[in-house]
């Protein structure tokens, strides 16, 4: 089985983070990850995923060439995801969908945490038509920028360590890491506060072998 990582933005370490997290959730896989090098270097808010759609779109011929089994929007916005759905040759997951699903199946309601203000609107938007507006016990921005996440530190641990305490606070159970750059941070964070946190890359190598398999 193939599976597809697209990444929205055109940072390239955020692509390879991504492809190592995902490797790890499904060792059985070949997992490619290509870059969008038509979009921003960081997704953050609606324009920036308006301008990344055009590029992923232009990537879907090549993915078909390459007999992808399933792709997977590598943003937690799910950027483009209805437009690669109509356009795509194979089934297509986002990973913000992927996390929610399955934070949903733990039975506690679940919170989020993603990076600035301007990202809440679209992931809330997102929980709104994934179905778990009832389960979810909200959005929480972290305030580090999407770039400051991916390249990690004490200090990104420390701010969110307390985003993670605000959204338990506010009745989450499990609490869903609301961007791709934090992927690399959920053992230690887990560890660190004592949550059960959903990576959404892992979820979606999980989840995408099932949705793909013969």
């Amino acid at each position: 089985m193939r599976l597809l990582y697209l990444n929205p933005n055109a940072t390239e370490a955020m692509t390879d983070s991504m492809v190592s997290v995902a490797r790890d959730g499904a060792p059985g896989a070949e997992v490619l990850g290509w870059t969008n090098h038509r979009g921003p270097a960081a997704i953050q808010g609606p324009e920036d995923g308006a301008a990344a759609v055009e590029g992923l779109l232009a990537l879907l011929p090549e993915a078909k060439a390459a007999a992808v089994d399933a792709i997977i929007i590598g943003c937690f916005d799910d950027t483009g995801l209805e437009q690669l759905r109509q356009a795509a040759h194979c089934p297509v997951i986002g990973i913000g969908q992927a996390a929610m699903a399955l934070a949903a199946l733990h039975g506690d309601r679940f919170g989020i945490v993603t990076t600035l203000e301007v990202s809440v609107p679209v992931i809330a938007a997102n929980v709104e038509c994934y179905g778990h507006r009832q389960a979810c016990a909200g959005v929480f921005a972290s305030g580090l920028p999407v770039l400051e996440v991916e390249a990690g530190g004490p200090a990104v641990e420390d701010r969110m360590a307390l985003a993670i305490a605000g959204a338990k606070a506010a009745g989450a159970g499990a609490v869903v890491l609301g961007c791709a750059g934090m992927s690399r941070l959920r053992r230690g964070l887990s560890e660190r506060t004592g949550t059960v946190l959903v990576d959404g890359v892992l979820a979606s190598a999980i989840l995408a072998q099932g949705l793909a398999a013969p």
